[in-house]
């Protein structure tokens, strides 16, 4: 039996998120800056020879078949490339799930990333992201990681410079938000607020970290807050306690702060875990290719409320519900 493969699947923020126009296939044109930051899953990778694809995962709640997008990622380079052998894959979870940092989708692009590996197939970058295009919109950063302009539905992706070193504090509520209802709630006709992303970009060409900060903004936010306020509270939280700026990424609920400094965003972490309404807290640094990546910080593990018990898909097949939804995502639609 081939030795297993481990892969770091680095969870996103949205910087700044603005939506153009639903199109008429349901699709909404978006305009993000992308940012990878180093709070990660864990995805394990085997071969097996009984030619069948078999997940496992340390949350019960996650669906273990073809609903799984890491399921899927797998099956699609199987098919494509015509490999016989079946695969075992474990899925370590520590990104929050439906909190809009793309859990399922960088889930899956480590999948595609790890499927090249343990195959020895040489599929270049450009082709697996062909290949992530098909599963979800979100999959082509992923596998492409650091800062980048995501344009179209989020799939035509502008490298940019990586942003000043500082710290981010994430924060995930107790509730959870489903970006289809997002998306089906959002006005546009109604939306005055944009966020300035050709600023945002000239401010991470001029290695500007207060003007990056300045220039944030989510026009998702109005639908969200709407429905759960807390969220505005969290961000006035977070630049009372030092955050250079605060805002929900993606579809939420997911809100993260930028600070300077390793010790403040940890003093804010600890006031954020006093909070009854908050579920998990993390401090990381964002995903740089430019510098060699380190340890992730001690708070990493606030993040998780993971078991080492781990659930496999031969032995249940219930846990496809409502919580594991967010892994069938394959776009921004409504």
């Amino acid at each position: 039996m081939t030795q297993p493969l481990q892969l770091k699947a680095y969870a996103k923020v949205n910087l700044g998120l603005d939506v153009l126009r639903r199109r008429e296939d349901g699709y909404h044109e978006v305009r993000m800056i992308m940012q990878t930051v180093k709070l990660f899953d864990l995805i394990t990778l085997q071969k097996n020879t009984c030619g069948q694809i078999r997940l496992s995962s340390n949350l019960p709640y996650l669906p273990l078949n073809e609903k799984n997008l890491v399921y899927r990622a797998i099956n699609t380079i199987r098919t494509a490339y015509n490999i016989p052998d079946g695969v075992d894959a474990t899925i370590e979870k520590h990104i929050p799930v439906a909190a809009g940092m793309a859990g399922g989708s960088t889930d899956a692009a480590a999948a595609l990333v790890g499927m090249n590996q343990l195959f020895s197939l040489g599929i270049t970058q450009e082709e697996l992201i062909k290949h992530g295009l098909t599963l979800g919109a979100d999959i082509p950063f992923c596998i492409m990681r650091g800062t980048a302009l995501s344009e179209g539905i989020g799939e035509i992706l502008t490298p940019l410079p990586s942003i000043p070193a500082c710290w981010f504090l994430i924060v995930k509520p107790t509730f959870s938000m489903s970006t289809k209802f997002v998306y089906e709630n959002l006005h546009l006709d109604e939306q005055t607020k944009h966020p300035d992303i050709d600023g945002m970009i000239q401010a991470i060409n001029h290695n500007d970290l207060t003007g990056i900060t300045y220039r944030m903004g989510n026009v998702l936010e109005q639908v969200t807050q709407k429905h759960y306020p807390a969220i505005i509270q969290i961000k006035e939280n977070m630049r009372r306690l030092g955050a250079l700026g605060a805002l929900m990424s993606g579809s939420g609920s997911t809100v993260f702060g930028i600070f300077t400094s390793r010790e403040a965003a940890g003093k804010a972490a600890e006031f954020f875990r006093k909070d009854p309404g908050i579920k998990q807290t993390a401090v990381v640094r964002p995903f740089s290719k430019d510098l060699p990546q380190s340890k992730p910080h001690k708070n990493h593990k606030h993040f998780t409320n993971s078991t080492k018990k781990y659930h496999s898909s031969t032995q249940r097949e219930k846990y496809s519900g409502k919580r594991g939804r967010r892994n069938t995502h394959e776009g921004h639609k409504s």
